[in-house]
């Protein structure tokens, strides 16, 4: 055996050991790997470098972006509640409406993101309609990794075997190649969760840490401005406008209600209303709407020595508080602290009237716009207690249809085979942060560096494999009696292999390792290797034996109270049922195999005879 597969097989051996024991970050150790295969010499400097400037890691990179900017235009939000309000009542609904429309997102984004965008929606419905958050969490997630089967840049782990059938053939894949085969796991989980719900376990959802003060509703003050879209137009175009996002409490105009419920908005109306508080936060953007303290006090507030940017805070009321019975206009938050109040919360009440008319109550939590110096003046009144930050993040909803269209451009673009998909996604993402749909410090934040990295230091790991030879090698006992098996059954192993290792290892390192020997398989058989390649990856991306082999379900682990007995007993018969759809799809598509069985196929005939 040579030196460099010998130092090759050090080097997987210690990244597996390193990998699956989990003290150090996967991106961590993608980096020692490519620089112990650069330092032993089995690769060149520039091999061991190549992954950073490879299209997976790309394509990866731009889908976190545009992925960002559908979130901060509201896009996916907005979709999100579509989906809670298209759900009804029972549980069954819910599930034939979340399970398809998530798959459905998570195809054009990280079923991570989707999952964590879809937890607190699935947690607040399961509240509200007295249903176990357990009984809907563990589809919701699973519909989000089978999402990621439906578009080849939905998982790294696609990409990855794109990029690596195109260096070892010369053809890729296509941006839905694999659909055909995703729409039929997605119908096929979707079946299985509806026959098999007895599986699911029946427990209540716990709060999570992001749920600490983090209220839904706060009532809060527009101010129609002047110059603005909505003078003229009626309340009926703006409960339109923002259904589902403001409820309406109650309108003024010169400090009294409106009477006639007809009359157009006119500058200066003063809109009460309930507000979750990314609306609060964002209201800044809405055209012709500003929130009324802001727009009231705002040059004064300039004058009266703020320095620095201006951040959103809640305080809760002191039961002991000197303002206690005192209305927030008495109080003058501005004279006195130099804050503004721009939102209440009250538990178990209703606030029709000014928010400066209202009277403090003990427990009243009280939403301020200020800077981080009278924060902390504000934060020693003994008056106020647990002062935290307001957790919310701004949305620029009036561009969502702008992120929408540049990113079904970017699809079309990349689907049409004209251009370069690397370089259609990197557009893409320029022109979202160019468009101002998001900005470029969330958009770079947006980024997870951590899977961007390890995959441009697990690629180099796949090619020392080739170069070495260890995949031919680590496939020759297969192919010793490869042809005393049907290709069916060989595609069953290809894909069992990737769904054991892929609960220890990520689905791109899975593929990496073992996507290598596939197509030494399929080459020794003399069969088109993107048949094993793609179910290789099928099962690093849908195989749900354990809570850990996937990142979206660690995020409903604790909200659902699962324990790992509950995803072996409900993901067990699902990926084997996935297992035999993909292998059976993958060999008719690619390897002119039957579609249908044979008996299936005399029954019909008999029928049409």
């Amino acid at each position: 055996m040579s030196f460099e597969r010998i130092a090759f097989l050090t080097i997987l051996i210690a990244a597996l050991a390193l990998f699956i024991n989990g003290r150090l970050r996967i991106d961590v150790v993608a980096v020692l790997v490519l620089l112990a295969l650069a330092a032993t010499g089995v690769l060149t400097p520039a091999e061991a470098l190549s992954g950073f400037a490879s299209e997976p890691m790309i394509i990866v990179a731009a889908v976190f972006v545009l992925a960002a900017a559908l979130g901060a235009t509201g896009v996916t939000d907005r979709i999100g509640h579509w989906i809670g309000r298209a759900a009804g009542r029972s549980e069954w609904r819910a599930l034939l409406v979340i399970m398809p429309a998530v798959a459905a997102l998570a195809a054009f984004s990280h079923h991570v993101m989707i999952t964590a965008m879809m937890l607190p929606i699935v947690m607040r419905f399961a509240r509200e309609h007295s249903l176990p958050a357990s009984r809907l969490l563990m589809p919701m997630s699973l519909s989000a990794s089978l999402g990621t089967t439906l578009t080849l840049f939905s998982a790294p782990a696609f990409l990855l075997a794109d990029d690596l059938l195109q260096r070892q053939t010369g053809t890729g894949l296509g941006i839905f190649d694999i659909t055909p085969i995703g729409v039929a796991l997605v119908f096929a989980g979707v079946a299985y969760v509806m026959v098999m719900r007895w599986l699911l376990p029946r427990r209540s959802g716990e709060a999570t840490e992001q749920d600490y003060l983090r209220l839904e509703r706060y009532f809060t003050e527009l101010v129609v401005e002047s110059a603005s879209p909505w003078t003229g137009k009626s309340i009926a175009d703006f409960e339109t406008r923002f259904a589902g996002r403001l409820q309406l409490v109650e309108r003024l105009r010169h400090g009294g209600p409106v009477a006639d419920g007809e009359e157009p908005l006119q500058p200066g109306d003063l809109l009460l209303v309930r507000a979750s508080p990314d609306e609060i936060s964002s209201a800044e953007h809405n055209p012709g709407l500003a929130l009324n303290a802001t727009a009231k006090y705002g040059d004064v507030a300039r004058v009266r020595g703020r320095r620095g940017a201006t951040r959103l805070v809640q305080v809760v009321v002191d039961p002991a508080s000197e303002f206690i019975g005192r209305s927030v206009g008495e109080v003058d938050f501005l004279q006195t602290f130099g804050v503004l109040v721009v939102g209440i919360w009250r538990r178990d009440d209703w606030i029709d009237q000014e928010i400066s008319a209202i009277r403090l109550r003990e427990g009243d939590l009280l939403v301020l716009s200020g800077t981080d110096e009278h924060h902390a003046a504000l934060a020693q009144h003994r008056g106020f207690l647990m002062m935290v930050p307001f957790n919310a993040r701004q949305t620029w909803r009036h561009r969502a249809p702008l992120a929408i269209g540049i990113m079904a451009s970017v699809v079309v673009a990349a689907a049409s085979g004209l251009f370069s998909p690397p370089l259609v996604f990197l557009a893409g993402a320029v022109a979202m942060v160019l468009t101002r749909c998001v900005s470029l410090e969330q958009a770079y934040s947006e980024i997870d560096v951590r899977i961007v990295v390890m995959i441009a230091g697990v690629i180099p790991l796949g090619a020392a494999m080739e170069k070495t030879g260890t995949a031919a090698l680590l496939a020759a006992p297969l192919l010793a009696h490869g042809a005393e098996y049907s290709p069916l059954l060989i595609l069953l192993c290809c894909f069992a292999f990737a769904a054991m290792l892929t609960q220890v290892l990520s689905d791109a390192a899975t593929l990496v390792l073992l996507g290598p020997i596939a197509i030494a398989i399929a080459q020794g058989l003399g069969l088109p290797p993107a048949p094993f390649v793609v179910v290789t990856a099928l099962g690093a991306v849908a195989s749900f034996l354990t809570p850990i082999g996937h990142h979206g379900n660690l995020l409903i682990l604790g909200p659902g109270r699962y324990t790992f007995g509950d995803f072996l007993r409900v993901g067990l018969p699902l990926t084997a049922l996935i297992a035999a759809i993909s292998c059976w799809m993958a060999r008719a598509i690619w390897l002119d195999g039957p579609w249908l069985p044979s008996t299936v196929l005399q029954w019909l005939q008999g029928v049409a005879g």
